[in-house]
């Protein structure tokens, strides 16, 4: 989720969930009513919707960004001072509290000519903070987000802060991450042709952790009108296609954008509706190999997981046929109902199997039951390695 710098508080993400779990008993109280929500089958739902409650109770934020860009706007200089040092010393308390997501981090101002120097000031001023108030120690899976990327210098730039502020505060080498929204055409393709992100990683200099859409600052900058600026327009899937290609076999994450609807309100048909649009966008995201996104709103909580879990859950009993079948006979090729399959298609059913499980659509004893793996094998990550340790112990 993204948030405003300003509104951060050590209990922010709890206060989330529990906002999350009071729209869900408001208006889908149980599986029959989430069913006709998101139309969904309704023995499919009756699984859902415990885990969705589930969820929101125990880790309702898996990721949060403390915004300084356009969920805070632009404000006078000691005004942004003071929010960086108060949202610094929040997120120290909240550490030590252990009220923090798994994965935390700010979101600067752009770092074009106009924005540059505002939002380099906010990085220093803000991490050292939080260094000087947590001892030192950052948290985990702490990143910078830098927005509204027009050249690859703004990436430059920030890796070289990154650099000059671990010299300065004695960290490690490398101890900065950040990660670049891909929302400007410029962030798609350069100038003179070339596919834009395989420079952008060149010049993170190993810093960068992942790429996400910016949905509406993309479709925007390609003159799409206001009514037709959604998650689902072509526009989007095409550029998302290119930062697929661009980071097949790298190690930075993607991630989809925002649905800006959002379910509020006292009209249950407003909100059902909203939930409806947050629910498929969600789905368009997964089918198109995009397994993150961020959310703008609590109540938009309980759709972005049951999304996910419907996703995985409703395919899992083939999935599970299959890769029994597949590992059964040595990944040679393979024919179960309709379905062919060869070798190509052992790690992306595996690969299925660890998604559902880490994102919480099924247990780990349900993804060893029904995969027909062991707890090591999926932990190996690798179809290949499964098979070569099983044609040994044969």
């Amino acid at each position: 989720m993204y948030g405003g710098a300003h509104l951060f508080t050590p209990d922010t993400t709890a206060k989330l969930g529990a906002i999350a779990l009071r729209a869900l008993r408001e208006h889908a109280p149980d599986s029959d009513a989430l069913a006709g929500i998101l139309a969904l089958d309704r023995t499919l739902a009756s699984r859902i919707h415990p885990r969705v409650v589930a969820k929101l109770e125990r880790e309702p934020v898996e990721d949060y960004r403390l915004d300084f860009e356009d969920g805070f706007g632009n404000r006078p200089d000691d005004e942004e001072d003071a929010v960086a040092t108060q949202a610094a010393t929040h997120v120290a308390a909240g550490m030590k509290a252990l009220l923090l997501p798994p994965g935390i981090g700010i979101r600067i101002k752009n770092l074009g000519p106009e924005m540059k120097r505002r939002g380099l000031r906010t990085f220093e001023l803000f991490i050292s903070t939080l260094l000087e108030q947590s001892g030192g120690t950052l948290p985990a899976n702490f990143v910078v987000t830098l927005p509204k990327i027009t050249a690859p210098e703004q990436v430059s730039m920030l890796a070289d802060a990154c650099d000059a502020f671990e010299s300065s505060h004695q960290l490690q080498s490398g101890t900065l991450k950040f990660e670049v929204m891909i929302e400007t055409a410029e962030s798609v393709f350069s100038r003179d042709g070339r596919i834009a992100l395989p420079e952008l990683l060149v010049r993170g200099r190993g810093r960068i952790t992942a790429a996400h859409f910016g949905t509406y600052d993309y479709t925007a900058s390609m003159g799409i009108t206001a009514a037709h600026q959604h998650m689902l327009h072509p526009s989007c899937d095409f550029a998302k296609q290119v930062m697929q290609v661009a980071l097949a076999g790298t190690n930075v994450w993607m991630s989809d954008g925002a649905t800006n609807i959002m379910p509020v309100g006292n009209d249950r048909a407003v909100i059902h509706a909203a939930w409806k649009m947050h629910a498929d966008q969600v789905r368009h995201s997964l089918v198109g190999g995009f397994y993150q996104g961020w959310d703008l709103h609590p109540a938009q909580l309980p759709t972005r997981f049951a999304a996910v879990y419907a996703f995985f859950l409703e395919g899992l009993d083939a999935a599970s046929e299959r890769l029994k079948n597949f590992v059964q006979k040595a990944a040679k090729a393979t024919l179960v109902g309709d379905v062919f399959d060869d070798a190509a298609t052992g790690q992306g059913l595996l690969n299925y199997f660890l998604r559902a499980r880490n994102c919480g659509a099924i247990t780990e004893a349900e993804a060893v039951d029904m995969s027909g793996l062991t707890a090591g094998e999926l932990e190996s990550r690798s179809f290949v390695t499964i098979l070569d340790a099983r044609r040994q112990q044969a």
